[in-house]
């Protein structure tokens, strides 16, 4: 029986934990950072909180008896995977990571791409003003801060813990959303631009279809760089057959 631990908080390590606890090869242990107050909890066991950086997630991998790891965690989520691999190597176990494909954009849609949230807010800056719908996040919100020429439509799970615009309105919902209802929520706030993360996936990426259709400007933030050398698949179903592939 091998020991699986999941770096999960996203769609796809629960869709994982369900294949894994169904396998009576594996025991498996979700661990979420704990960032959101209440999250989807996949089946099986889960732990919620950090590790205390590498050192401490290498010295859990020990003790726990850890055979595999998988870092299932959200294409942002930039520390935990660098995080994961220097665990993974100081502990001597296989790391891969489980990375759903971004989003590309198509015929019709207008984005423009920039490489953090921070650049998304200075691109705004440079802009007359407006009305914004943002989808970055509750912790990058505070980059947004200082933009007193736009109006801002902020959609969190929980209400940021940092300084927010002057102007603004908190709407705390989370996805899955369908076209006809992004469609209405931008067309009912007047939104000129959409900001939002490259998360990729389907659970939200309804925004997307709906600002192609209404003509609204789209800014991009591309994902961090993932650490060198650690192998990714793309699904649930994908990561299980190679864990099958190495049981």
């Amino acid at each position: 029986m091998q020991r699986v631990l999941v770096l999960g908080g996203t769609a796809e390590a629960r869709e994982l934990a369900r294949l894994l606890d169904e396998d009576r090869r594996f025991t498996v242990l979700s661990s979420l950072a704990g960032r959101v107050a209440n999250p989807r909890l996949p089946v099986g066991a889960t732990r919620i909180g950090g590790f205390g950086g590498p050192s401490g997630l290498a010295a859990f991998l020990a003790e726990d008896g850890v055979d595999l790891l998988v870092d299932a965690t959200h294409p942002f989520a930039a520390t935990i995977s660098r995080n994961a691999a220097l665990a993974a190597e100081t502990a001597g176990i296989p790391l891969f990571a489980l990375v759903r494909p971004e989003w590309v954009p198509g015929e019709g849609d207008a984005w423009t791409r920039v490489p953090t949230v921070a650049a998304a807010a200075r691109l705004l800056a440079r802009r007359d003003g407006g009305r914004a719908m943002l989808t970055t996040g509750r912790q990058d919100v505070g980059e947004f801060a200082s933009l007193e020429d736009w109006w801002f439509l902020i959609r969190v799970v929980d209400t940021p813990s940092g300084s927010l615009p002057p102007r603004h309105e908190l709407l705390h919902d989370r996805g899955p959303y369908t076209k006809q209802s992004e469609r209405a929520l931008l067309r009912e706030n007047g939104i000129d631009v959409l900001v939002t993360k490259n998360s990729g996936g389907d659970l939200v990426s309804a925004k997307l279809a709906a600002a192609r259709e209404l003509g609204i400007d789209v800014v991009v933030v591309d994902r961090p760089e993932r650490p060198a050398g650690v192998p990714a698949v793309p699904t649930a179903a994908a990561a299980y057959a190679r864990l099958v592939g190495d049981a």
